[in-house]
């Protein structure tokens, strides 16, 4: 076996990993994908949005992720004053449909992993070892015995490595890789439950609630619940010295979900997961790049996580590889491919940002009061219409990066509110 034969590693077989060797393997490009074969029962990123299914699409998967999901229409979000907001996709296009999938993280990344052996990608089991290189071609390179595991000796390395290690971040560790950190410094809980009632919201339908120190999701998958908590790192102490302690005890004491859990039934460990907010300061170097966790993970509140993973994948793919297989140590397209992922990344958090600082809630508790008893073509019921669909399209991932969205409802935050509470009232508290 040569290097030649397989020019391209990928260490790590998460859903970055996985549907990049998928969709090198649909060029004709051979890869190898390094995985330990190690992944725990529970992750987060169990809600899509709008945005994967034109991913799943192309890699000819989306029928089996929907037999092992629950169809998601939209999201809601839960204020303890009362305010409801309601955010339903809505279809854009033949490739943008109105849906996403709530699924079962393990089942979802055996199916893009059984896709790509389909494809004829080679998976490695071995948890690769990487270090410094002193060769003018590479920054970093495998380790004697990763090269081995694979077949290969020390002049067949593969031109080019991927790092998917996700939030292990492999590469960026190994080259003492600096990062850009959040302003939040949470940490969740959760688990799964039965009979946990989601009355609330249709069928499939994501809540989000605003609670004392923090927030929580509900996610419906089938025949069960998931169930987690976002909070200030301190504020958790508050509640138990263990997770399940914590987790149990903000479910009994929350006003929006206690009534919600009383006959509930845990079913699965309770997963802690910390550090949401963190974007490596490089994404490329000589003879590797990142993708997914392992460059940089936006804030979950709006389930941009699994998206951003298939997202760089395609991005990597579209920009440095749909030419063949780069010869070059700066090859083209892998600039724009770190500046357009920056970009997916900045403009995220600037959505989720005002979701946490209480200015989405703001706005929609005041268009709700400016629309209404109002008629049809009433200036404030068309704007507000607008602003609602604006953000639906942001929120979906279909118009994320808009420009003229992102202008649009900073200047509604800023000029068109007015007679309702201070963001403040309805921010997530730290």
């Amino acid at each position: 076996m040569t290097s030649e034969n397989h020019p391209v590693a990928i260490i790590g077989a998460g859903p970055a990993g996985c549907c990049l060797a998928c969709l090198l393997a649909l060029r004709g490009i051979h890869c190898l994908v390094y995985d330990n074969d190690k992944r725990p029962g529970l992750m987060v990123g169990e809600s899509l949005v709008p945005a994967v299914i034109p991913i799943l699409r192309k890699l000819g998967i989306e029928e089996r992720v929907a037999k092992i999901s629950v169809s998601k229409p939209g999201a809601s979000f839960f204020h303890a004053s009362g305010t409801r907001v309601h955010l339903k996709f809505q279809k854009r296009g033949a490739n943008q449909p109105g849906y996403a999938y709530n699924v079962p993280r393990p089942q979802f990344d055996n199916i893009l992993r059984e896709r790509a052996e389909e494809l004829g990608v080679r998976f490695i089991n071995h948890r690769a070892v990487v270090q410094k290189s002193t060769s003018s071609e590479r920054e970093i390179e495998l380790a004697p015995e990763s090269l081995q595991a694979a077949g290969l000796d020390t002049t067949q390395h593969p031109r080019w490595l991927l790092d998917g290690s996700g939030r292990t971040r492999l590469f960026a560790r190994t080259l003492d890789i600096d990062a850009q950190k959040g302003e939040r410094f949470d940490v969740s809980y959760f688990a799964h439950f039965e009979n946990f009632t989601h009355d609330e919201v249709e069928d499939g339908q994501i809540i989000i609630s605003i609670l004392n120190h923090g927030w929580s999701w509900r996610i419906p998958l089938q025949g069960k619940l998931s169930v987690g908590v976002v909070i200030d790192k301190n504020a958790a102490k508050l509640y138990g010295d263990t997770p399940e302690q914590r987790l149990e005890k903000i479910i009994s004491t929350d006003p929006l979900l206690k009534e919600k859990s009383t006959n509930a039934r845990r079913v699965s460990d309770v997963m802690v997961y910390t550090n949401y907010q963190l974007i490596s300061k490089r994404s490329h170097g000589p003879g590797w790049m990142m993708l997914g966790d392992a460059f940089g993970f936006v804030d979950p509140m709006l389930s941009p996580g699994l998206f951003m993973a298939l997202e760089s994948a395609r991005l990597l793919d579209d920009l440095v590889f749909s030419h063949g297989v780069p010869t070059s140590d700066e090859p083209a397209g892998v600039k724009q491919y770190g500046h357009d992922l920056l970009h997916w990344h900045h403009a995220w958090q600037e959505l989720i940002n005002y979701f946490y600082d209480g200015r989405i809630l703001r706005m929609y508790e005041a268009g709700s009061k400016l629309a209404m008893d109002k008629g049809k073509w009433n200036p404030a019921k068309i704007m507000e219409r607008h602003v609602q669909r604006v953000i639906q399209a942001m929120a979906s991932g279909a118009a994320t990066r808009s420009g003229y969205n992102r202008r649009l409802i900073d200047f509604t935050a800023r000029r068109l509110i007015w007679d309702v509470p201070d963001a403040e009232f309805f921010s997530v508290k730290q």
